[in-house]
């Protein structure tokens, strides 16, 4: 990219194009863009420095048409250097404010938060549900529900909460599985879930005699919980629907490679990843993603956190002409919205369990 050289005039004649051609999506001709862009140049003139962008591979002309269209290359630089910032009013940020409410559990959040950023982009939403694995755990309760069952309630750092039912060797007082919950907290409390399945299984290696019996009581009922494989989705897509509404992305091919990739999710998911492990808002335009059943979109994501930590990734899926500036802001604002509605509820998540 820094081998491509604008003068000022041809960077003020890329960006009206652009622009122009997100809002209509028809191939931009001459005329029509000294029309709309109130330039000052000749359509001559236009033509010329039209052409120049197309050698440099910055615009296309479509073999039905005339006009001309951005390519990858034409859209990078455009978000990279031409790109002109578009906050959300306050009102509109209001507005998402009131659909993530901090009351809601964090499944419900995420959720929401991939069903929002699809209705207000009218584009395909996306949210990388955290790792429980690589998440921390905050505590642990017991409570009786019967002689022989007892509900384990098990809250994340990231404020999700597992409820299980087990069904212990022997009944237990409540103050007993309080005082277990309490030992089990105290050992264990901080730590990711993937060290405590460890430390768990290494505890109960040991003998049985080297640990007081309610914290092997604890250690026994924790690890059927800890224990558990399942994690659940581990993506949240909403608003697939709209990107029919887009006739570069109506090739059938093109439409089955994308559609599979939202069912399958891996792709999505990798990506998601990567861009959870750079941080910061990250725009993947068309082939930059790597993957070829992303080719003929682009992908906008931001990571979202718990107390200042890095939990999980969100974004939105559309074709590459989709409105940048405004995206981006919707991305960037949902993202610290859902922050810290999860940090709220992190904070607050043994009392709503």
């Amino acid at each position: 990219m820094s081998m491509v050289a604008l003068t000022p005039r041809s960077e003020r004649l890329l960006k009206a194009l652009i622009e122009q051609y997100i809002v209509e999506g028809q191939p931009v001709g001459s005329r029509s863009l000294v029309k709309q862009a109130s330039l000052e140049f000749s359509p001559a003139t236009v033509r010329n420095i039209m052409a120049d962008l197309e050698e440099m591979g910055l615009i296309r002309s479509p073999h039905t048409s005339a006009g001309r269209v951005p390519t990858e290359l034409g859209y990078r630089l455009f978000v990279n250097t031409l790109l002109t910032s578009q906050p959300l009013e306050a009102v509109d940020i209001r507005d998402l404010e009131e659909q993530l409410p901090s009351h809601q559990d964090p499944q419900h959040l995420i959720e929401a938060a991939s069903g929002l950023l699809s209705q207000v982009t009218k584009l395909a939403g996306v949210v990388r549900v955290p790792r429980r694995a690589h998440s921390g755990f905050l505590q642990l309760e017991f409570l009786n529900l019967s002689a022989h069952r007892v509900l384990v309630i098990l809250v994340t750092q990231g404020g999700q909460v597992l409820n299980r039912v087990i069904q212990p060797k022997r009944r237990y007082s409540s103050a007993e599985l309080q005082e277990a919950a309490n030992m089990f907290n105290s050992a264990y409390a901080g730590r990711s879930f993937e060290e405590v399945r460890r430390s768990l299984v290494r505890a109960l290696e040991q003998d049985s005699e080297a640990m007081q019996k309610l914290m092997r009581s604890a250690v026994e009922m924790a690890h059927e919980v800890f224990g558990e494989s399942a994690e659940g989705d581990p993506l949240v897509v909403s608003g697939e629907a709209n990107l029919l509404a887009f006739p570069e992305l109506s090739d059938r091919e093109k439409l089955k490679r994308l559609f599979d990739a939202f069912n399958a999710k891996q792709d999505l998911l990798s990506l998601l990843d990567q861009s959870m492990a750079v941080g910061g808002i990250q725009i993947f335009i068309g082939g930059e993603s790597g993957y070829e059943s992303l080719e003929p979109c682009s992908v906008v994501t931001a990571p979202y956190e718990v107390d200042g930590k890095i939990v999980g990734t969100l974004g939105v899926v559309g074709p590459t002409r989709m409105s940048y500036n405004r995206v981006i802001s919707i991305v960037d604002v949902t993202a610290r919205l859902l922050s810290g509605a999860l940090t709220h509820h992190a904070g607050h998540g043994t009392n709503d369990a």
